[in-house]
């Protein structure tokens, strides 16, 4: 029988999640393909991969998707990974030039602009390259290591993790692990939970690894990684999703809002 098939996203913030698939005991047990957020989405959607690391605005635009509980890719403050470059004060950017890779993201700063600060903004989206973004528009959203590595010198700069917070006093969940209610994800629990225990147990290792990749301090990608990034999908968690998909429908991101169905 072949292994199940998982879609994971590239960037730091997921090693945690999969390093027990990686390095752990679930090595082996399931095929692991590494791509963008949005690509993860895609692959789930087409049956390309039985669970994904799927942005959290998808799991809305995916029918009869189930989430497996407990875990998420998530920020109950600062993220640093999802930021808002600007030429402006944020009150004043008309445009923005958003990372083509992220759909949440994108999502988000729409809901930032529109809600918080009573501002229509044109949006575009665009490859990840800041210096050209902002070229064309006021502001450039980019996230993942892009974000991380990114000299913004010059430039104001908004963590989207921290906006959220400071209007709706809630943490903001990115992305989930979801896949169609007919992969009978349940089984995959206990084995993604240990997984995620056995990377946030070797923080250091991971550190240590992606440190000459991103060109980083290992203590800094430490702190990101066990205190930027929540892995949880705890009761305030899912408080802050929820109000994200309110706030998307009202936004007309989304048609309707369809609550959380897990595994």
């Amino acid at each position: 029988m072949a292994n199940p098939k998982v879609s994971v996203v590239q960037y730091l913030n997921t090693a945690p999640l999969v390093w027990g698939m990686v390095k752990g005991e679930q090595q082996g047990k399931y095929d692991l393909e590494f791509t963008i957020p949005a690509a993860c989405a895609d692959a789930v959607r087409q049956r390309k991969a039985d669970v994904g690391i799927v942005p959290s605005i998808e799991y809305q635009r995916m029918d009869k998707a189930q989430i497996i509980a407990g875990i998420s890719i998530a920020s109950k403050g600062e993220v640093k990974s999802v930021l808002l470059l600007s030429r402006k004060p944020i009150e004043k950017i008309q445009s923005i030039s958003a990372d083509n890779s992220s759909r949440t993201s994108a999502a988000l700063v729409r809901i930032v602009m529109r809600k918080f600060y009573s501002h229509f903004v044109n949006i575009t989206p665009a490859a990840p390259k800041p210096e050209v973004m902002l070229k064309h528009a006021d502001a450039a959203l980019i996230i993942g290591d892009p974000a991380l590595t990114f000299s913004a010198s010059g430039l104001q700069v908004y963590d989207l993790a921290a906006e959220w917070k400071k209007f709706t006093g809630l943490p903001f969940v990115f992305a989930v692990w979801a896949g169609h209610e007919d992969a009978m994800l349940s089984h995959f629990r206990k084995d993604f939970e240990q997984s995620r225990e056995f990377g946030l147990a070797h923080v250091d290792d991971i550190a240590a690894g992606y440190s000459p990749r991103l060109n980083l301090p290992p203590e800094a990608l430490k702190v990101y990684l066990t205190r930027n990034i929540d892995y949880s999908l705890d009761e305030d968690n899912r408080k802050g999703l929820r109000e994200f998909y309110r706030l998307a429908r009202e936004t007309g991101i989304i048609p309707v809002e369809k609550d959380l169905y897990f595994a």
